[in-house]
């Protein structure tokens, strides 16, 4: 039996635009690693979900949760020969603000992160797969899907326990942080490893090394993904994909459709063609 190729539906939602859903389904494709800037919650419906996060792989089975904290790297792939399916929404860190901070009674958990990557929790499941039919049915309220999310909030801060406000900052973390900060503001110009080593305060070496085993990615990497992460904004804003390729430093169109797809599984014209519709 000939296995089908791997299908990637990718859904915004009309009544908070700033919502994504994606439905996939993967026979023949790995995610490269890469970072969002907004929180991602998927559950896994068929297959295995392999991915490698936070140092370590995880395996997904069918009804768990996955959960992806802003700028978290990680990959994926299928885990067996069976066919992946999953839901995934990518939240942006606006929308779950303000029901962090109500869920812990505590105004400093607006920026909460989770400390858990996959869950077994079928009250989050059920939140997340609610609010991704609302958006790909096109249903509901604003304030149906504001509930749903505020469910999803509400749920990772009880699995937290008592809120614990991050102690201070350390040393490499600021550092890294600097850069980080540095190559989003830097994203249209030609970046060069010494610029960014530079604004963090770390010579070359040290950068690389803190860097990767701090974020299990290469600086190249982190930059080629918040490259494809402002191409997506600015194609969901009409913007040609060729242009987006010019602005955001790939070397030409082909370039940018390869690392492009690598990370949302659509080529930028696909994409775009499936969110402005």
């Amino acid at each position: 039996m000939t296995k089908t190729s791997s299908r990637f539906d990718y859904f915004k939602s009309r009544q908070i635009p700033e919502l994504t859903v994606l439905q996939a389904a993967l026979s023949d494709f790995s995610y490269d690693r890469h970072a969002h800037e907004e929180y991602a919650f998927g559950v896994t419906l068929a297959g295995r979900q392999d991915f490698f996060s936070g140092g370590q792989f995880h395996r997904s089975p069918p009804g768990n949760v996955i959960q992806f904290n802003p700028e978290q790297v990680y990959d994926g792939h299928p885990g067996d020969d069976s066919t992946l399916g999953y839901v995934m929404i990518y939240v942006p860190t606006s929308q779950l603000e303000a029901s962090f901070a109500d869920a812990a009674g505590c105004e400093r958990a607006a920026r909460f992160r989770a400390s858990e990557t996959l869950l077994a929790d079928p009250e989050l499941r059920q939140a997340i797969l609610e609010l991704a039919h609302l958006v790909t049915h096109q249903a509901g309220t604003r304030i149906d899907q504001e509930h749903a999310l505020h469910r999803m909030a509400t749920r990772l801060v009880q699995r937290a326990g008592q809120f614990q406000p991050d102690g201070r900052m350390s040393r490499p973390d600021a550092l890294l942080l600097r850069a980080k900060e540095y190559i989003l503001a830097h994203l249209e110009a030609d970046l060069s490893l010494d610029e960014v080593s530079q604004a963090a305060h770390l010579s070359k070496y040290h950068f690389l090394r803190l860097f990767r085993q701090q974020f299990g990615i290469t600086p190249h990497q982190y930059i080629l993904s918040c490259r494809a992460n402002a191409a997506r904004s600015a194609l969901e804003a009409g913007l040609a994909p060729s242009e987006a390729a010019f602005r955001y430093g790939f070397t030409d169109l082909s370039h940018f459709n390869r690392r492009f797809k690598r990370i949302y599984g659509k080529t930028p014209y696909q994409y775009q063609r499936s969110v402005t519709q």
